[in-house]
């Protein structure tokens, strides 16, 4: 129960639902969802490739690389929706990103 109250309190007392649809009414336009849609996990894959490079060092690089670019379709998306990305207004959409990806993928967003 614990955990819950966690979750809900750090995302101010609403929903992970709440927050995915504020998240999608700034992500309508096809071409921005479909940049999203590889940006989001390209960028999530990068987090453990940098991770790993503390051991392997050559794959910071890697890492980077697929860090920039994801970011970079990301916001090409909102270029073309004409929508600054959310996280500009709160961070924790920071963290909403991946959950709507997730949703997006089941047909829920």
């Amino acid at each position: 129960m614990r955990r819950r109250a966690y979750g809900v309190a750090m995302l101010g007392g609403r929903s992970w639902e709440s927050w995915i649809a504020e998240y999608s009414e700034s992500h309508q336009h096809p071409l921005n969802r479909l940049t999203h849609t590889f940006g989001i996990p390209i960028i999530m894959l990068s987090l453990p490739v940098m991770m790993a490079a503390i051991v392997w060092h050559r794959l910071l690089w890697v890492g980077v690389g697929l860090f920039c670019f994801g970011w970079l379709l990301q916001f090409v998306g909102h270029a073309i929706e004409g929508k600054p990305p959310e996280f500009l207004k709160d961070w924790r959409f920071l963290l909403v990103g991946s959950r709507w990806w997730a949703a997006k993928m089941r047909g829920k967003a």
